[in-house]
């Protein structure tokens, strides 16, 4: 049986990676407030750590979103692009679902 290629997997991992994108620049947006906050006289000394704290997950979750999307365009190891989809979904809920729902329908697609 052949495996007819679509569309799905190949806007999926571009999806992915526009999300893990966003999501790196948003967390390297919250490094630099938090470095910025820690020097501002008039901003309270626990802010900073919280921006500090909150950049570390979504860092990891968009770097797993950019990994998934590039095993969704290859189409490979289908497990790994589904759960780049999903990381995809903290940074941009909207690209997370939709590359979600292109990942799970086109399984067959992948090695």
């Amino acid at each position: 049986m052949e495996n007819k290629k679509t569309w799905m997997p190949t806007t999926a991992g571009i999806l992915d990676i526009i999300s893990g994108g966003f999501g790196l620049i948003c967390a390297l947006m919250f490094i630099f407030m938090g470095g910025v906050m820690r020097f501002v006289p008039d901003v309270p000394t626990y802010l900073w750590p919280i921006f500090m704290a909150l950049s570390v997950p979504l860092a990891i979750v968009g770097i797993l979103a950019i990994v998934g999307g590039i095993y969704a365009l290859q189409r490979k190891v289908w497990g790994l692009a589904l759960a780049g989809s999903i990381a995809a979904f903290f940074p941009s809920w909207l690209l997370g679902i939709a590359a979600i729902v292109f990942t799970a329908l086109s399984k067959n697609e992948f090695e």
